[in-house]
This record gives C-alpha cells, structure tokens and sequence, in this order.
C-alpha cells in the first residue's frame, strides 16, 4: 500500500512535465529547450494551423500555459489585462491589473513582461510597477505597485523583465540608473499573501544606461537550495533565493565603462556554466557556476569579445553541452558550452528584417522566428541545415510556446496555436 501510494505521490509531482506544461517564457527549465516531441516543422497562415484568435490589445509578452489554461497580457482600453483561454483558443476570463502604462518604443507595449505559473496562480507584472497574483478562476488574489512602493522608474525605455517564482516568492529584478526616485534592486514577495519577504539593492557601479537592464533572471535549483541568476549592470550577480543576500559575482562585462551597454538579453544557465550575452551583441561570457565574492579571475571559463559575436535582444538556449545564440540579424551559431567552441553557424536567409524572439530547442530541432512572423527551423546536429521556412502574418517579439505537439505563437495582433 506504501509503495503504492508513494507511486501516486511522485506521479502526481511529475505531472507538469507530463503535461508539458510551459510556465515561463523561456520555458519548464528556464534554458529555451522544449521537453516534449513531434512538434510541427511546417506552416504558413493556410496549412497547419489548430486555431488562430484576435487578441482584444496590444502586448510583447510571451504566453505561459499550465493545463488547459493559456495566460497572456496586453493593453485593452488603458488596463493592463490578464487574459485566459482555454486549449481551443477559446476565451475563460479576463482581469484588469492596474492602468496601463504605454511603451515608448515601436516594438514594446505596457504589456512587456511574461507572466509566470506555479499552476495554482498566475503573477504577473507590467510597465506601470503593477504586480498581481491571480488564480486560475481569474480572481485576483494579491496586487502591489513597485514604484509607489520602492520608487519610479528610472529606465530609459520600456521595462521588460519578467518575473520568476521560487519555492516561496515571486521575485522581481529591477535594474536601472540610480536616481533620487528610484535605485536597483531584487524584491521577492510571499507568492500566498504579496508580503514583501525581502529587498537586496543591487547598484553595481555602472555608468548611465549600462546600469540599467530588461533581462530576466534564471532561478536554479542545486541539491534543494535555490539560488538565482541575475545578469545587468555590466555583472552576472548570484543571489541565495531565500534572503536575496549576494554569494558572488562577476565583472569585466564592460572593462572600458561604455555608458550605453544597457542589457536586454538574460542569461541562460545549463551544464553548471551561466552564459552570458553583453554589449549590445559585442560580448558573451561564461562563468562556471560556484564560488563566493568576486569570482572574475576564478570562474570565467571562456569569454568571446567582437562585434556582433552575441546577442542583443534575443537570449540563447542551451542544453546537453550546448548554447545556441541567435544575433538580431539572424546569425546562428551552437558552441561547446564548456569550451566555447563553434560546432555549427550560419545565416538561414538574407534579410533586413530583425529578430527579438529567443531561439527555442525542441525535438532535435532550433526554432528562431524573425519580427516579421517568419519561423526557420534548423537542425540541432553536428552542421548548419535549415529544414524548413515557414510564414505568419503579424509582427512578432514574444516567443513562441511549445506543448504538447503543438506552438503558440503571438503576433502583435493574434494568437496562433501551429499543429494538428
């Protein structure tokens, strides 16, 4: 009876990769890389398409799904807004958060940051400091603002992280110039009752925009003690996920004190290496995770400096002894994640058009999609070979969710779900 009950126990805590659950933007591992199979290699707007919905406003962020449910944000009539649909595409509930607060940008919106999901609540966060955590029957639970609580925003564009979930909390990064209205910093809140657990500043030294980032941070999970990944301000700093307090850091991602490497890209650990992209696409660096203090000299086990060797916007994924970066022009290349070694790179098609969305892994196969809705898929393996080119109408950021053989992909005005 033991032995069966324990069964039913594990079975039951293993049920979201199961279900191939994606509850944050960069996926169930937080490195870009889809657990499931058989997912779509061809599309266009009249072949392989489940379903497609207008989307009722504007927003950036990438959806996040748990179950039966689909979660996405947007600007609708000066609210940021929640919204659920179910796996048909078909609309449960929608909920206001706050007012919204307009991108500056022609790519962004109010509506940046990706929500986040434990499967019992949905947080999520937007340009205007509004955080809230909502239930899945779309009541809202708790509800915060940031910036009447520690301060205004002080970036010089449109906020862009989004938030991560601990054992415990939802924690927030803001990253930005210090000013008398605001300073950088972690929060993390009780994920039950939004009270603020803790608050680690986190002003680093970096000059003008360089202090200021868009990266998300990646929350690890080592022998049962969580610590997290946060990358901006010319540093990857780590962070015990408990207290906030720093364990150690690295610099060096600015030695000539640029004043404008702000960050947009974050960080992607896997293989016991976090890699770092920087400078506006000029820097990547790989740091072995470990270490207290400064670990610069220590722990930096491969670092690349030119132009246009990384990534701006989009974030890498990495997986088995591999990360993959996309640059905004469309460059590809998979290095060795421990050497720093390339083992493939290429360009899938000439083309002015930029890419914000980050690469995803899935199936043996890497997904990147380009601003104007067009997908490439390349294959994984030892060369450089493109299996397929598939396009959508609509202007693309957010990227795409792969579950349970089918992807969801945002465009500026519709949701598709890609599969039979």
């Amino acid at each position: 009876m033991r032995c069966l009950l324990s069964w039913c126990l594990l079975a039951v805590c293993s049920s979201p990769l199961i279900a191939e659950n994606w509850p944050s933007w960069r996926g169930p591992n937080q490195n870009g890389v889809a657990t499931g199979k058989n997912f779509p290699t061809e599309w266009s707007t009249t072949k392989n398409v489940a379903w497609k919905v207008e989307l009722p406003g504007k927003g950036s962020s990438t959806p996040v799904v748990w179950g039966d449910r689909i979660f996405v944000t947007c600007g609708i009539e000066g609210k940021n807004v929640l919204l659920a649909y179910d796996r048909a595409g078909k609309e449960q509930w929608r909920v206001a958060v706050g007012s919204e607060k307009v991108g500056k940008h022609k790519k962004a919106t109010g509506s940046n940051p990706s929500a986040v999901t434990d499967g019992k609540y949905v947080f999520t966060y937007f340009k205007s400091g509004d955080l809230a955590c909502v239930d899945f029957a779309g009541k809202v639970v708790w509800q915060t603002n940031l910036q009447e609580k520690f301060g205004e925003d002080t970036l010089w564009w449109d906020l862009g992280t989004s938030p991560v979930l601990t054992n415990a909390h939802c924690v927030v990064a803001v990253m930005q110039t210090p000013e008398k209205t605001g300073t950088s910093y972690l929060a993390a809140f009780d994920k039950a009752t939004g009270n603020v657990a803790w608050k680690q500043d986190r002003d680093l030294g970096a000059p003008a925009e360089a202090a200021q980032s868009y990266s998300t941070p990646v929350v690890l999970n080592e022998n049962g003690k969580e610590t997290l990944i946060v990358l901006g301000a010319d540093h990857v700093t780590a962070h015990d996920a408990a207290s906030g307090k720093e364990l150690w850091r690295v610099g060096g991602l600015n030695p000539t004190g640029h004043k404008y490497f702000r960050s947009i890209a974050s960080a992607v650990v896997s293989d016991g290496i976090v890699v770092a992209p920087y400078a506006r696409g000029e820097n990547v660096t790989a740091i072995k995770l470990g270490g207290s203090g400064d670990v610069t000299k220590s722990h930096v086990v491969w670092q690349k400096n030119k132009a246009g060797i990384g990534t701006d916007v989009p974030t890498p994924a990495a997986v088995d002894g591999r990360v993959y970066l996309l640059t905004d022009k469309g460059d590809v290349t998979c290095y060795d994640i421990k050497t720093g070694e390339p083992i493939w790179s290429g360009m899938p098609e000439k083309n002015r058009g930029a890419f914000s969305s980050s690469p995803i892994v899935a199936d043996g196969k890497v997904y990147i999609t380009r601003e104007d809705g067009k997908t490439f898929v390349l294959a994984q393996g030892s060369e450089f070979k493109v299996l397929a080119a598939n396009e959508l109408d609509g202007f693309v950021v957010a990227t795409p969710v792969f579950t349970d053989g089918r992807i969801l992909i945002r465009t500026d005005s519709h949701l598709y779900c890609i599969g039979g």
